[in-house]
C-alpha cells in the first residue's frame, strides 16, 4: 500500500507541478497579450489578438489553475503538510488566484468595449502575478522556519477527520 501511496504523492505532485507552470507562465504572458490590445490597429487585427487573448485565459490558463490548486489541495492531506511556512504560502496562492482573477477581468473588458482601453499597463499586471509567483517560490524552496510565528493549534495538527479513503501511515 505504501508503493501506491507514494504513487498518489508523485502523481498529484507532478500534475500540480506541470498545471503551475502553465497557469504561471500564462499570467505572465497575458499582460502583454493584453498590451497588445488597440483599437486602432485594422479590425481583422484587433479580432484575432482578442481571440488569442481569450484563447489563451480561458482554455489554458483558467483549467491549468483550477488543475493546480485541486492537485495541490490532495497534497496538502496527502502529506499532511501543517507547517507555518505552508499557511504563509496559501495566502500568496490566494493573492494569485486574485491577480488571476483581475487579468481575466481586463479580458473580459478588452471583450465588450474594444473602443476603450481599459487594461492596466503591463508592469503592473505583471507585478501583481510575479510577487506572488516569487513568493510562493521562496517559500516552497526555502521552506523557512517560522516556528517564531504564532499560530492556533488547529492549522499546525490534522484534524482527525475520516478521508473518504483509506491512508496507509
Amino acid at each position: 500500500m505504501s508503493d501506491l501511496y507514494s504513487g498518489l504523492i508523485t502523481l498529484f505532485k507532478s500534475a500540480h507541478i506541470a498545471a503551475l507552470l502553465l497557469w504561471c507562465g500564462g499570467l505572465l504572458v497575458l499582460p502583454l497579450m493584453l498590451s497588445r490590445h488597440d483599437p486602432a490597429v485594422t479590425p481583422e487585427d484587433y479580432k484575432r489578438i482578442r481571440r488569442a487573448t481569450h484563447t489563451t485565459y480561458a482554455i489554458v490558463v483558467t483549467p491549468a489553475a483550477i488543475i493546480a490548486v485541486v492537485a495541490g489541495t490532495w497534497l496538502i492531506f496527502l502529506t499532511e503538510a501543517f507547517v507555518p511556512w505552508f499557511y504563509a504560502k496559501l495566502v500568496f496562492v490566494a493573492a494569485l488566484a486574485a491577480a488571476h482573477a483581475w487579468i481575466g477581468h481586463q479580458v473580459v473588458q478588452v471583450a465588450e468595449k474594444p473602443d476603450e482601453r481599459k487594461t492596466a499597463p503591463a508592469f503592473i499586471t505583471l507585478a501583481a502575478a510575479m510577487v506572488p509567483i516569487v513568493s510562493i517560490l521562496f517559500l516552497v524552496l526555502g521552506k523557512p522556519d517560522l516556528s517564531g510565528v504564532t499560530l492556533p493549534d488547529w492549522l499546525l495538527s490534522p484534524r482527525n477527520g475520516q478521508l473518504p479513503f483509506d491512508v496507509p501511515k
